[in-house]
């Protein structure tokens, strides 16, 4: 019993350190409604975007997948960058597009600026439309941790029978308002929702978690991997890990490789650089401080392997986050 209640309280921390990630900044917040036959074509390639309908129903279609039908009280939540479709059905044909920085054209690319306004934050055909859905998108990849992003399917739904959330028509009703630090408001309401709905979706069977979040039920391979999750400055060695596991460093690399996908070593380096991209996103910490808090020796050692990791130096990295 004791066994089983760390196994879970393991399962537990590792869930909230996805669910830590969302910080919505300035986040594009709507309420569409519509009438059908109705189609959008979105293009944004945002990370992340989430769609609750609060009325009528509606369909999303990724590109090269399968349709969802939401009804109200469902929520979808699609992954970025790739497109899909918004519509009452995958047969109609898209009447606008939506492009990076919440720009909306025709499907022959003229402007849509203004044209389907109804009010603060409200678009489409009209405010009492068969159709109403809350949309919220994080236009930054910085906004969400690349493990929680590397953890979801393109697209995932939570219908209304597996889930209810108390946000919604809070939500709702503060989405249309127009009132001082509002932004902050929707923001902080975004974050609620997306971690509701992430956890309802992390608890469901057909849910499927990342290799290493499944890993931490096991004896040896979990131990290994909140050793370095809870302290990722020590300059662990696979020998090292395997004494605290109490297993040969062959049977270590062995069974860490085939339960998380990598090795040991490949997988503390991307948990450090994981972490440093958090950290120069959400602090002003300098490089150097920030290298020895992840386990890199210095500033330089960091942004060399920071490059490598994501094309970019970390201060091209904090610079397009801010």
């Amino acid at each position: 019993m004791r066994r089983a209640a760390c196994v879970y309280a393991d399962a537990m921390d590792a869930l909230a350190g996805l669910l830590e990630g969302p910080r919505a900044r300035g986040a594009f917040m709507i309420r569409a409604c519509f009438d059908p036959p109705w189609s959008l074509r979105i293009e944004d390639r945002a990370p992340l975007t989430i769609m609750l309908v609060v009325r009528g129903d509606a369909c999303v279609v990724p590109d090269g997948g399968e349709a969802v039908r939401l009804r109200a009280g469902d929520l979808a939540i699609a992954r970025g960058p790739d497109p899909y479709l918004c519509a009452d059905d995958p047969g109609t044909a898209p009447q606008a597009v939506i492009l990076p920085g919440g720009e909306c054209t025709y499907p022959d690319g003229r402007s849509l600026k203004g044209r389907w306004d109804l009010g603060v934050r409200s678009w489409g055909d009209r405010l009492d439309g068969s159709t109403v859905l809350l949309i919220g998108t994080y236009m930054m990849q910085g906004e969400i941790g690349g493990r929680l992003l590397d953890a979801l399917p393109p697209l995932l739904s939570l219908t209304s029978e597996v889930w209810e959330c108390p946000l919604t028509p809070i939500l709702a009703e503060e989405m249309v308002r127009d009132e001082p630090g509002q932004e902050v408001v929707l923001d902080r309401l975004l974050d609620l929702l997306m971690i509701a709905a992430l956890r309802a979706w992390f608890s469901r069977p057909e849910a499927e978690a990342p290799a290493w979040y499944r890993a931490l039920a096991d004896p040896v391979v979990g131990r290994v991997l909140r050793l370095v999750q809870d302290d990722p400055a020590h300059p662990w060695t696979v020998a090292d890990l395997a004494a605290k596991a109490g297993v040969s460093r062959a049977a270590l690399a062995r069974r860490f490789s085939e339960l998380v996908g990598e090795p040991p070593m490949t997988y503390l380096t991307g948990w450090r650089l994981a972490l440093a991209a958090d950290r120069l996103r959400d602090s002003d910490d300098t490089l150097e401080s920030i290298a020895r808090q992840v386990g890199y020796g210095s500033a330089f050692a960091l942004s060399s392997a920071f490059k490598r990791r994501y094309g970019v130096s970390p201060q091209e990295h904090r610079s397009r986050a801010a």
